[in-house]
């Protein structure tokens, strides 16, 4: 449809009397889901019943992408092929021919994770625009074999939030600064922000984001949505940015527990490029996520609550919505057990991180067939930020990649192993980990925006689901450079921590937590949406 035709369309509409809400989910007398609710299995259906094809799919989110995203800044950049790839996946399900159920459903990865087409992965720098990948990475392989459509690339907090001590969540040099959909310039925070705020408002069915400490989770849930973090080496890394390969993991952002569990089980699995994911029990065989999502999953689990490592004195809000979500498990039939942590506050250290991404960035590096600017390690990327303008330095520093270099070695130092070994206490024995296993527990819960560090630091999973909004009379706090940290109708969330590669047993008692509470349902919308629909594109 037309620009001039919509706008048409949107005139009479209101001329007639029609709701915008009927205008945009009922033409020609044929009913299509709201895009900012939408799922997989609603998407699937229309599919399979023709009432429309991949093509009017991706025609519609590009038309969305384009109506927001100069506000939000929140997708780098589209796939020209994505209309190709759609009319052909369109041409098979004519034929019969199904990949499985993401057949022909349009999905946004974040600009760290490689594909070998016409787009770029640049983690967001000049530095590495143009160029190339021998190959997709392997989710991006693998969400290709499943029938998705990769749509395009989100923006992200440059170098996933490792490089600056005084940037801000969601800026980057290519993309600018994202902004989050629930009030005008909201911090998304990070780094997966664009792949957040693209989930939460429909620019796509949902979005792939990668994590090293927080980076699902603490969009997800500024979002509104569910973060799986999976348990690292549950999905493979080869041909994704790194930072860390002790802590790297990627995982969906959706807008239901369903879908990201969909989402989950096309790209779990082993990968001899990345020789973490031969831990995966059973012999790499993975578990039927989709079948664990049972409203009764609650019903006689254990679940920890560690209180000596919350903060119960920080956001009264958060804190009123985590005891009342405590309250909600226990009547599902849930015991609720106090899981103290032996550690209640580590004094975890950076040395991991800064050590492993010397190792692992020149890694990546190493495998570009086209690498314009030869970037072939830290200190090189260090040179090119720091004389290149639009990388925004000195204003925007370099202080983290200054203290990897300071260090002087890389991750094959004994140096390293003893750091890392005492994250692996602070995480295990004296964290989590030994909570779960002292207390026999299904898993532990807390709020998502205090969740993150522990799990990250011994690679074990989360999965965050919406747990509350603050009032509408929530005072605005801003961050050093403008954005809106807490604020009116703000959305925060629950997680659900787990033993590694429990994701199957998580994604079932969130999925009860979510289908009793229906928080994301119930609450706020997001200020800013994109008024284009399906069935601007289906119906005509």
């Amino acid at each position: 449809m037309t620009r001039l035709a919509r706008l048409l369309l949107v005139a009479s509409s209101l001329w007639l009397g029609i709701t915008d809400a009927q205008r945009r989910t009922t033409v020609k007398g044929q009913c299509f889901p709201s895009m900012l609710d939408v799922t997989i299995d609603d998407l699937s259906k229309g599919l399979s019943s023709g009432r429309f094809t991949s093509v009017d799919l991706v025609n519609t989110y590009l038309a969305r992408i384009a109506e927001v995203n100069p506000i939000l800044h929140a997708v780098n950049e589209v796939n020209p092929d994505a209309l190709a790839i759609a009319a052909d996946l369109d041409a098979k399900r004519a034929n019969g021919t199904l990949l499985g159920p993401l057949h022909g459903i349009p999905i946004l990865l974040k600009d760290n994770i490689a594909t070998a087409d016409k787009m770029n992965n640049t983690a967001g720098s000049y530095a590495l625009l143009g160029a190339k990948v021998p190959r997709d990475s392997t989710l991006a392989a693998k969400l290709r074999q499943a029938g998705a459509i990769i749509l395009g690339k989100t923006n992200l907090s440059q170098w996933a939030n490792y490089r600056s001590s005084n940037s801000s969540n969601g800026w980057t040099a290519i993309g600018g600064q994202t902004y989050g959909a629930y009030y005008p310039n909201e911090d998304p925070s990070g780094s997966s922000s664009g792949s957040g705020v693209a989930s939460s408002i429909g620019l796509a069915l949902a979005a792939l984001g990668s994590e090293t400490s927080g980076s699902i989770l603490s969009p997800s849930q500024k979002g509104n949505l569910v973060g799986i973090k999976p348990t690292v080496g549950l999905t493979s890394r080869y041909l994704v940015i790194p930072i860390s390969s002790h802590q790297d993991t990627v995982g969906p952002m959706a807008r239901t527990v369903k879908d990201a569990a969909m989402i989950l089980q096309a790209i779990a699995g082993a990968d001899s490029h990345d020789n973490y994911t031969s831990a995966i029990p059973n012999g790499g065989k993975i578990p039927d996520y989709v079948a664990a999502l049972k409203v009764d999953a609650l019903k006689g689990a254990r679940i920890g609550v560690p209180y000596n490592a919350i903060n119960f004195s920080s956001a009264p809000v958060e804190i009123a919505a985590f005891r009342a979500a405590i309250s909600t498990i226990e009547s599902l039939g849930a015991t609720i057990v106090s899981a103290n942590f032996t550690v209640a506050s580590p004094n975890t250290t950076s040395i991991v991180l800064g050590a492993d991404f010397i190792s692992d960035l020149a890694s990546y590096l190493s495998e570009l067939t086209v690498n314009p600017n030869n970037i072939h390690s830290v200190a090189d990327l260090r040179a090119f930020t720091q004389s290149f303008p639009a990388e925004d330095y000195p204003d925007r520093n370099t202080a983290v990649w200054d203290s990897a270099l300071a260090l002087g070695y890389n991750n094959t130092d004994i140096r390293f192993w003893t750091e890392y070994q005492k994250n692996q206490y602070w995480g295990g024995e004296g964290g989590m980990l030994g909570a779960i296993e002292r207390n026999h527990l299904d898993a532990l819960i807390m709020p998502t925006s205090q969740s993150p560090g522990r799990a990250a630091i011994v690679g074990a999973p989360v999965v965050t689901v919406p747990m509350g909004f603050y009032p509408a009379t929530q005072p605005v706090v801003k961050t050093s450079r403008g954005l809106v940290s807490t604020g009116p109708k703000l959305p925060f969330g629950l997680s659900f921590l787990g033993a590694k590669f429990t994701e199957d047993k998580l994604l079932g008692l969130a999925y009860a937590f979510e289908q009793k509470t229906l928080v994301r349902k119930k609450g706020p919308k997001p200020y800013l949406v994109s008024n284009i629909e399906l069935g601007d594109y289906a119906g005509f």
